[in-house]
C-alpha cells in the first residue's frame, strides 16, 4: 500500500535516455539506453534531425538532451502559433467588443515563443499531480473499486447532514492522502514483514529518505505520459466546450427572440421566487440526492442501459418536446416590437469669411458633425473643422440607413443654440437660419477704422443731447433733409461688420436602425 501511494503522488524518477544524433558514417561502439529499448519506445534521431534542420538549425554531438527537448518544443510550436502578437493592434470602434484578456487592462508579457516553449515544458514536468489526482477521480466514479465508491458515499452522506464537517475535510485529506504516505515511504516495512499476521512497525528511525515531488526529466516516460494526458484532457475540454454551447447558444443569444425572451422571464421569475423563498428549501437533502443520483448513473450498467439507441432516441424526444413547449409558449404570450426604431441624425454646413475681408462673402467649407462653436474645445486648441466637403458623402451610422429622401433644414436655429449653450453668436430666425461668430473687436472698438469718408464720419458722430448722450445714425433716420439721408446711407454702407469668420446651420435626416438580415429592425 505504501509502494502505490507513493508511486501515485510522486513523479517517477526514471532514467534519461540519451538521443544521439550522428551522420550515416559515425558509428558509436558504446551502446546508449535508447538503443537498447524496444522499438516502440526509441526515439528517432534521424527524423528528429530532419525536422529540426528544416528550422535552420543544425545540432551537433554536443547538444544535451535539455537542448534538443527545447528546439523539438520550438518547432512543434512554430507550426501551431501565429507569428504575430494580436495584442499588438490597438484599433477599437465604437461597436467592436472589449477584450478583458488585452495588455490594455492587465500588463503582462507578450508572447514568445522560446518562453512558451520553455514554460510548456515547465509545466508538463509538473502537472502528473493533476493527472493522478485525475484519474483516481475517474475511477472512483465509474465503480472501478464498488468499496472505495461506497466509503465515498458515506462521506458524502455525513458532510450533507452535517455541513460543518466541510471544515475538517480538507484537513482529513490532508493528513491521510499526503502526510501518512510520506511518512511510509520514510519507515518502510522489513522484508520479511506478514501483512495477514504481523503489525506494521512504526517504531525506531527512519531507514529511507524522504519522498519529495520532483518534475518529471524531459524525455523521461513520465514527461511524455502527462503529454499524452495533457492531449487528452484538451480533447475533453472541447468535446464539452461545444456540447455546452450548442445547448445554450440557441436558447440565450436571441436568435429566436421569442423563445429566448420567455426563456429570460421564466429564469427572473424563478431567481425572484429563490430569492424569498431559498431558506425554506431542504438543501441537505437535495444536495444528497443529486450526489447519489450523479453517482449512481455513472456506474457502468447505467452507462450501458443509457447508450442504447432507444435510451439516446428517448432523450431527444423529451429535449425536442421541452423546445416545442418554450416555443408554444413564447408564440403565445411574447409579443415582439416590429416597428423598426427610428432617430434624427445631424449635420452642421460651416463656411468661412476671412476678418480682412469684412464685406466679403461666405465660402462653403465642411460638413462636421459638431458646430464648431466659438468656445468649442477644437477651436481653442486651434484645430480645423473635421468632416466631408460634399452632402452626398454624409453616410449614415453604421447600422442604420436613410428613411428621409434628402436633408432638411432645421428652422428651429435658436432652439439647438440654447440646448448647446452656445454663446458669442449670432442667430438668425428668419432666411436661411446661419448662426454667425460675433467679431468682438469691432463691438469693443465701437466702429473706429471702419474706413468712412470725412463727411459720412463727421455725420456719423452727429449731436450730444441736453443728457450727454451722443447720436449716430438713428438720428440722420429721424432727419428728413435729403443730405442727411445720403450722408445715412454712405455710413450704412460702411460701418463696421459684427460677423466674425466662421458661421454654421444645421440639417436634419431620418434614420432607422437595420437588422442583421438587412431588413428594417
Amino acid at each position: 500500500m505504501s509502494g502505490e501511494q507513493a508511486d501515485a503522488v510522486v513523479n517517477r524518477d526514471a532514467a534519461i535516455p540519451i538521443v544521439s544524433i550522428t551522420g550515416p558514417d559515425d558509428h558509436s561502439s558504446v551502446p546508449t539506453p535508447s538503443s537498447q529499448d524496444s522499438s516502440g519506445r526509441r526515439l528517432s534521431a534521424s527524423k528528429l534531425k530532419d525536422k529540426l534542420e528544416s528550422l535552420g538549425e543544425k545540432l551537433d554531438r554536443q547538444d544535451t538532451p535539455n537542448r534538443v527537448s527545447d528546439r523539438l518544443f520550438t518547432m512543434l510550436l512554430s507550426n501551431v502559433l501565429p507569428a504575430q502578437d494580436s495584442d499588438s493592434d490597438t484599433t477599437t470602434t465604437p461597436h467592436s467588443s472589449k477584450d478583458r484578456r488585452s495588455r490594455t487592462y492587465v500588463d503582462r508579457p507578450q508572447f514568445s515563443l522560446p518562453v512558451m516553449s520553455s514554460n510548456f515544458r515547465r509545466f508538463n514536468s509538473r502537472i502528473g499531480v493533476a493527472f493522478v489526482f485525475q484519474n483516481r477521480a475517474i475511477r472512483l466514479f465509474t465503480w472501478r473499486a464498488p468499496t472505495q465508491t461506497v466509503a465515498f458515499l458515506f462521506v458524502y452522506t455525513f458532510v450533507c447532514v452535517n455541513p460543518t464537517l466541510l471544515a475538517v475535510l480538507p484537513l482529513a485529506c490532508c493528513l491521510f492522502f499526503v502526510m501518512v504516505p510520506a511518512f511510509l515511504a520514510r519507515h518502510p516495512p522489513p522484508p520479511t514483514y506478514d501483512h495477514a499476521t504481523d503489525m506494521y512497525p512504526l517504531d525506531g528511525p527512519p531507514v529511507a529518505g524522504a519522498r519529495t515531488i520532483k518534475p518529471a526529466p524531459e524525455l523521461s516516460k513520465d514527461f511524455f505520459r502527462n503529454m499524452r494526458d495533457l492531449q487528452n484532457i484538451m480533447e475533453d475540454f472541447s468535446r464539452v466546450h461545444d456540447a455546452v454551447l450548442a445547448f445554450l447558444t440557441p436558447l440565450t443569444n436571441f436568435s429566436n427572440e421569442a423563445l429566448s425572451s420567455t426563456l429570460y422571464l421564466l429564469l427572473l421569475f424563478t431567481s425572484c421566487l429563490l430569492f424569498i423563498t431559498a431558506h425554506l428549501l431542504p438543501w441537505r437533502f437535495i444536495m444528497l440526492l443529486v450526489g447519489y443520483a450523479a453517482t449512481t448513473l455513472s456506474h457502468p450498467s447505467i452507462q450501458a442501459l443509457i447508450a442504447t439507441p432507444e435510451t439516446e432516441t428517448l432523450l431527444l424526444t423529451k429535449e425536442h418536446e421541452a423546445r416545442s413547449l418554450l416555443l408554444t409558449l413564447a408564440k403565445a404570450d411574447v409579443a415582439l416590437e416590429t416597428h423598426p426604431e427610428a432617430r434624427e441624425v445631424e449635420i452642421f454646413e460651416l463656411q468661412h469669411r476671412a476678418l480682412h475681408n469684412a464685406h466679403g462673402e461666405y465660402e462653403a467649407v465642411v460638413f462636421s458633425a459638431a458646430p464648431y462653436a466659438p468656445l468649442s474645445p477644437a477651436r481653442i486648441a486651434g484645430d480645423r473643422p473635421r468632416g466631408t466637403p460634399f452632402f452626398e458623402d454624409v453616410l449614415p451610422p453604421r447600422g442604420w440607413r436613410w428613411t428621409d429622401k434628402k436633408w432638411m433644414l432645421d428652422l428651429l436655429s435658436r432652439e439647438w443654440v440654447e440646448e448647446r449653450c452656445v454663446t458669442g453668436v449670432e442667430v438668425e430666425i428668419e432666411g436661411e437660419r446661419w448662426v454667425t461668430d460675433l467679431h468682438y473687436e469691432v463691438l469693443e472698438e465701437g466702429g473706429g477704422g471702419s474706413g468712412l469718408s470725412g463727411t459720412a464720419a463727421r455725420a456719423g458722430k452727429g449731436k450730444k443731447s441736453d443728457g450727454g448722450v451722443e447720436m449716430g445714425h438713428k438720428e440722420l433716420e429721424r432727419d428728413s433733409d435729403p443730405e442727411r439721408e445720403v450722408l445715412r446711407r454712405t455710413w450704412e454702407q460702411y460701418k463696421p461688420s459684427r460677423k466674425g469668420e466662421w458661421r454654421r446651420r444645421r440639417w436634419v435626416r431620418g434614420v432607422e436602425r437595420v437588422s442583421a438580415d438587412g431588413g428594417p429592425g
